[in-house]
C-alpha cells in the first residue's frame, strides 16, 4: 500500500503526535509512506496533484523519536510524488492552528484532497464532508439528545442572558479552535468578568456558549471511533479519560490536564451509537469523541489525537488496526475496481 499523510508542516510535527505514530506503524509494516505539508502541494497542468514529500530512509524503527528525526533530517528520502498514484491519503492537518499569515492553509488539505479523490485516491476523512466541518458548527448537526444546550453568537447580551438562564455556569469557546485555547469555564462568581472573557474568545470570531455539565468535574473521555464503530483491539477500547488540573478546569492535555484510564460503559457506547449513522454517512473514517457523562462535548474529525495516551493507559498500540483497516480498503477498491464512492470507502 502506498499511503500519504498531509500535515500542517512536516518540520513542526512532534514524535508524540498520532500522525507520526500511524506513519511509523505503516512504515514498519512494509508500506510505502510519504508525509507532506499543506504548503507543498501542486496542481499541475497535466491535471494531477503533486507533493514535495518526505519518507524515512530505514526499513524499521523502534521509536517515534528516531523515525521523526530521520524524516525531518538530511537523510530523509525527498521527492516530488504524484499524489494521484497513491492508494490512500490521510488528511491530518489541523485548520484551527492556521492563523495569521498561514490562514491560506486552513482549506488547503480539503481542496487538494478533493482533487486527489477525483483521481481515484481514497482520501480520509472524506474531504467534502471535512469542508463542511471546518468549525464547531458541524457539531450542531448531531442529535440534540447527545448535545449540551448551545448558543453561537458574537452578541454579549445574548451570552449574558444565556448564562443567567443556566445559573451563571456555562462554557465559552471559539467556534474555530482546538486544544483548549481560549476556553473558559464560567462560574457564578465570574459574571462580573464575563464581558472580558467574551472579548477574549470573540477575537477569533464567533463564540460558542454551552451549558456547564456537572459531570465535567470528573473530566471527559476521549473515545476513538473507526469505520463508525468504537475502536476496540485485543479486548480494549481505544480511549482515555482527561482530567483538568486544580487551577484549570479544561481537561485538554495541552492545557495542563492529566490522563487516566477510562472505563467505557454502556452510557459512552450509547453516545457512540447515536452519532454512528451520521459519521458513516459523512465518510468519517477516524474520529475522536469527547464524552462527558451522557453528552458529547466535541467531535474531532480533523486530525484526532491521543493514540499515545490510549497506549499508555491500556498498553496496546492501536496504530496497527488503523493501518490494517486502510489496507483492507485498498484491497476492496481493487477487488471491485473502485466502484464505491469515497464516502462509502471511508467506513467499509
Amino acid at each position: 500500500m502506498r499511503i500519504g499523510f498531509i500535515v500542517n508542516d512536516v518540520q513542526t510535527e512532534e514524535a508524540k503526535y498520532t500522525t507520526i505514530r500511524l506513519a511509523m506503524a505503516a512504515h514498519n509494516l512494509g508500506h510505502e509512506v510519504w508525509l507532506t505539508g499543506t504548503g507543498e502541494l501542486d496542481y499541475d497542468p497535466d491535471e494531477n496533484i503533486y507533493a514535495r514529500a518526505r519518507a524515512a530512509p530505514n526499513e524499521r524503527y523502534k521509536s517515534e523519536e528516531t523515525y521523526l528525526h530521520d524524516l525531518q533530517g538530511d537523510e530523509a528520502r525527498i521527492g516530488r510524488i504524484r499524489v494521484n498514484s497513491l492508494d490512500v491519503v490521510l488528511l491530518r492537518n489541523d485548520p484551527s492552528i492556521e492563523t495569521g499569515d498561514r490562514s491560506w492553509a486552513r482549506s488547503a488539505g480539503v481542496i487538494f484532497g478533493r482533487a486527489a479523490m477525483g483521481g481515484g485516491v481514497i482520501v480520509l476523512n472524506d474531504p467534502n464532508e471535512l469542508g463542511r466541518a471546518q468549525n464547531k458548527m458541524y457539531f450542531q448537526s448531531f442529535p440534540e439528545e447527545v448535545r449540551p444546550r448551545t448558543l453561537i453568537t458574537r452578541d454579549r447580551v445574548e451570552i449574558r442572558e444565556f448564562a443567567k438562564e443556566h445559573g451563571g455556569r456555562i462554557v465559552l469557546k471559539p467556534l474555530l479552535g482546538s486544544g483548549g485555547a481560549n476556553v473558559f469555564v464560567v462560574q457564578r462568581d465570574d459574571m462580573a468578568n464575563l464581558n472580558q472573557m467574551i472579548d477574549a474568545v470573540s477575537r477569533d470570531g464567533y463564540v460558542i456558549a454551552q451549558e456547564y455539565l456537572p459531570a465535567a468535574a470528573e473530566g471527559d473521555i476521549r473515545l476513538f471511533v473507526m469505520n463508525g464503530q468504537p475502536l476496540k483491539y485485543k479486548g480494549k477500547y481505544c480511549a482515555f479519560r482527561r482530567l483538568g488540573s486544580e487551577e484549570d478546569a479544561r481537561s485538554n492535555a495541552t492545557a495542563g490536564g492529566s490522563v487516566v484510564e477510562a472505563e467505557i460503559d454502556e452510557t459512552a457506547l450509547r453516545v457512540a451509537e447515536i452519532v454512528r449513522p451520521k459519521l458513516v454517512m459523512d465518510g468519517m473514517f477516524l474520529v475522536g469523541l469527547d464524552i462527558v457523562g451522557d453528552k458529547l462535548m466535541e467531535i474531532n474529525v480533523f486530525s484526532p489525537g491521543g493514540l499515545g495516551n490510549a497506549h499508555k493507559m491500556t498498553g496496546i498500540r492501536f496504530e496497527r488496526p488503523v493501518i490494517d483497516a486502510l489496507d483492507r480498503k485498498v484491497r476492496y477498491a481493487r477487488y471491485y475496481r473502485r466502484n464505491f464512492s469515497n464516502v462509502e470507502m471511508a467506513t467499509l
